[in-house]
C-alpha cells in the first residue's frame, strides 16, 4: 500500500505542478505575442523594404544595359553599311587611274599611224592594271599544265589529247582570280582526256 500511496502522492504533485505551470506558460505566450509580432512585424517590413529597394537597383541596372546593348547593336549595324558602302572605294579610285590611261590610248588611236607604239601603249595599261589589282591583293589562278583542282578550277569541256597531258589542264577559257586566299571567280578550263 505504500507503494501505492506513493504513486498516487507522485501523480498529484505532477497534476498540481503542471497546473502551475500552464497558466503561466498562457500569460507568457499573452503576454510575449504583442511584442514579438511588433518585432516580427518591424523585420518583415524592414526586409521588404530591403528588398523592394534591391529589386528597384537590379531593374534599373538590366534596363540601362538593355538600351546600352541597343544601341551597340545600332552602332555596328550603321557601321557595317558604311563599311559595305565605301569599302570598294579604294580599289574604285585606284582602278581610275588605268581607266584614264585606257581613255588616253584609245585618244591616240584615233590619230596614230605606228600600231607598235599603240601595242606598246596597250601592254603597258594592262601591266598598270595587274599591278593594281596585285596591290590589293587579287591574284590570278594558275592553271595551264597543272591537274584539274576543283577548288580553283572549273572544268567546261575535255579535249583529246595524249597520255601526257591526260587529267592536267590544256587550255583556259576565263581566267580564274583570288582575292588573298578567297576564290572570287573560277578559272573556266578545258581538260586533256
Amino acid at each position: 500500500m505504500t507503494k501505492c500511496k506513493k504513486e498516487k502522492t507522485t501523480a498529484e504533485n505532477q497534476q498540481v505542478s503542471e497546473e502551475n505551470v500552464a497558466p503561466n506558460a498562457a500569460e507568457n505566450v499573452e503576454t510575449a505575442t504583442p511584442e514579438a509580432d511588433k518585432v516580427a512585424e518591424g523585420e518583415v517590413a524592414e526586409s521588404a523594404k530591403t528588398a523592394n529597394a534591391e529589386a528597384e537597383e537590379w531593374k534599373d541596372k538590366y534596363l540601362r544595359l538593355s538600351a546600352e546593348f541597343d544601341n551597340y547593336r545600332k552602332r555596328t549595324l550603321r557601321e557595317k553599311m558604311e563599311l559595305i558602302e565605301s569599302g570598294g572605294e579604294d580599289v574604285i579610285k585606284a582602278m581610275l587611274a588605268v581607266a584614264d590611261d585606257f581613255d588616253r590610248a584609245l585618244g591616240a588611236m584615233q590619230t596614230a599611224t605606228d600600231v607598235a607604239s599603240v601595242r606598246e601603249g596597250v601592254e603597258l595599261i594592262h601591266l598598270k592594271m595587274k599591278e593594281t589589282l596585285k596591290g590589293r591583293g587579287v591574284s590570278e589562278i594558275e592553271a595551264i599544265g597543272l591537274p584539274l583542282d576543283t577548288d580553283l578550277h572549273e572544268a567546261v569541256a575535255k579535249f583529246p589529247a595524249g597520255d601526257d597531258k591526260k587529267g592536267l589542264i590544256i587550255d583556259v577559257v576565263q581566267k580564274g582570280y583570288k582575292l588573298k586566299e578567297k576564290v572570287i571567280r573560277y578559272a573556266k578550263v578545258v581538260v586533256g582526256e
